[in-house]
């Protein structure tokens, strides 16, 4: 396995600069009744939704302007606004007399006192002071450190609340900035149109059987089975009527979790000192002053305790903590994989340096207190970044990878490599993924963006053929000794840009059924788009992270001969403002 990073996806799951949509369910940070809540993060562009909304917040940050004249407020003045929708960052956003303000902290639904802390000429920032009418979505942040924290933004929104504006926020983006039709279902009859999906199928079937008896239709025909994958098959072997087309795509109720909390298989916490000791936790806002974390309620529990012991046993040993400022200090970060199914754990030690004291002794306390820890490595790191990892990663005690499944799929984890950080969801997503593609086992399917293989072998279970693709040679080391690792002889991946490889392999005689893509948030490279449109494939399964590079890829291959049939949000990420989706395409 390789030692380092896959990156060719870069989903970081941070907002990108792309505008999103505004969802008319509900969302933002966690203030109480009259409570104040924390500075809103800044540097991200936000184009609200909503009737004749059209603010849009810059990039980044910008220098204090002169007041502007002649606007329905000013800065410090107070007013009551009602709140009518939410931006990706989980703003909420109100009017007050036409003018559109930015509330961090503020529900859709609710109205709020605020004081205005920026104008600019379309729209301005102001600060909750008071909640006049909650929403009935409000409820407490578990979390002691909410308000502080940054890394979940809408613990205080109902979890359900949460996925309804989720789900809400993909349409927005998919009619306003996709100008895509989608199909008006109201939210209580979502779930049972999903299921009746498998009764009409079969109707439909039959009716399609005795118009052409001779036609040999490989789909199960039995209600119970004419769900997930032959219900998608059904609808993609032309059964819709143009009825059913002219209705819009339909846009599935988001997938959430059982139990949302603790689905995190991976902690990177950077290392500071005190006059007590080592600390690690998180970055106050605005700053690189780590405030010390005792738990996190979206990691799993074990992380929170490999990481306290490990800030334990280098305080007794009196291990230096890295300085950014003077480029001191040893222990830079402290990062922590849990493998959930097969519960093996590995320990990362980033360090700013190969030497460390103590270091037989370190491990020995570290095995003795921790005994499901089955790696310990180092990962050296000198340079004067922010970036967590350095080029060198070496072993220090046990095996350099750790094993876990994903369904029926094993995969290596190494120090460096990717690997979803909700198994739970990730599963999840993945088999959307398949149904999607609808296949029978004779189909051969090409994976652009596969990163370490994930999809790519998910795939391989059910496709005659899979070719994966990825511009990261290390990324494609590791999805091949995947492949092994499953014995799995029927996927072939190679190192490159998509929108140069596939058309090298349609010279070759390689014909796709299927396309697969998981683009990184700034979506598909307009060149793969062209790919796909000149390769024809029946099918294509759009995995995305982003739901306005969505809106706007799905556009272009709309316009290019494919249709837009369902859309599924994934929350892969609960009590943050981040939805995955998965959708699928069908060649008219």
């Amino acid at each position: 396995m390789s030692n380092t990073n896959r990156s060719g996806r870069g989903k970081n799951r941070r907002n990108s600069a792309a505008s999103q949509g505004l969802g008319n369910a509900s969302a933002s940070r966690q203030p109480s009744q009259s409570s104040r809540p924390s500075p809103r993060q800044q540097g991200k562009e936000v184009r609200p939704q909503g009737a004749s909304l059209s603010a849009v917040r810059p990039k980044g940050r910008t220098r204090e302007s002169a007041p502007v004249e002649g606007l329905p407020v000013s800065k410090n003045e107070e007013t009551v606004i009602d709140i009518i929708g939410m931006n990706h960052d989980g703003e909420g956003v109100g009017r007050a007399n036409g003018y559109t303000l930015f509330v961090q902290g503020a529900l859709p639904g609710e109205t709020v006192r605020v004081r205005v802390m920026k104008t600019k000429k379309q729209y301005g920032y102001a600060k909750l002071l008071e909640i006049v009418k909650a929403s009935p979505d409000r409820v407490s942040a578990p979390c002691p450190i909410y308000d502080q924290c940054g890394g979940c933004q809408i613990q205080h929104m109902s979890y359900a609340g949460q996925l309804a504006w989720k789900r809400q926020l993909v349409v927005d983006n998919l009619q306003r900035i996709g100008k895509l039709n989608v199909m008006v279902e109201d939210t209580e009859t979502l779930a049972s149109n999903v299921q009746d999906d498998a009764s009409v199928g079969e109707v439909k079937l039959a009716e399609r059987l005795e118009h052409d008896a001779n036609q040999t239709i490989g789909l199960a025909t039995s209600q119970e089975q004419m769900t997930g994958s032959n219900r998608i098959r059904l609808r993609m072997e032309g059964v819709m009527n143009e009825e059913d087309a002219e209705q819009g795509i339909r846009v599935l109720p988001t997938m959430g979790m059982d139990e949302p909390w603790r689905y995190r298989n991976k902690a990177q916490v950077p290392i500071g000192v005190t006059e007590g000791g080592l600390v690690g936790g998180f970055y106050a806002k605005g700053s690189h002053r780590i405030i010390d974390m005792e738990t996190c309620l979206i990691q799993h529990e074990h992380n929170d305790e490999v990481v306290a012991k490990v800030k334990e046993i280098g305080s007794h040993f009196g291990i230096s903590a890295y300085n950014e400022e003077t480029g001191r200090g040893l222990l830079r970060h402290v990062v922590v994989k849990k493998a959930f199914r097969t519960g093996e754990m590995m320990l990362v030690l980033v360090t700013n340096g190969r030497d460390i004291p103590y270091k037989d002794e370190w491990i020995g306390s570290i095995r003795e207190a921790i005994p499901h820890v089955a790696s310990i490595c180092q990962n050296v790191n000198k340079k004067q970044t922010n970036v967590i990892f350095g080029d060198e990663t070496r072993v220090l005690w046990g095996r350099d990878v750790i094993y876990d499944y994903i369904g029926d799929v094993q995969f290596a984890i190494s120090a460096r490599s990717f690997y979803q950080v909700n198994p739970v969801q990730t599963e999840v997503l993945y088999g959307k993924t398949v149904e999607y593609a609808g296949l029978s086992g004779k189909e051969t399917v090409i994976d652009a963006y596969c990163g370490i293989g994930t999809i790519s072998l998910f795939l391989a279970q059910h496709a005659d053929q899979v070719y994966g693709v990825e511009i990261v040679p290390e990324a494609i080391e590791d999805a091949r000794s995947n492949a092994m690792l499953n014995e799995m002889r029927n996927v072939k991946f190679e190192v490159g840009a998509s929108e140069d490889v596939i058309p090298r392999w349609k010279e070759q005689g390689i014909e796709a059924d299927v396309i697969v893509v998981d683009p990184p948030r700034k979506g598909c490279d307009p060149r793969l788009l062209e790919t796909i449109l000149e390769m024809k494939p029946e099918r294509v399964v759009y995995v995305s992270c982003n739901p306005s590079t969505l809106a706007r890829d799905l556009r272009v291959l709309e316009d290019g001969g494919y249709r837009t049939v369902e859309v599924t949000p994934v929350d892969m990420f609960p009590h943050t403002v981040h939805v995955e989706s998965v959708a699928m395409l069908v060649r008219v």
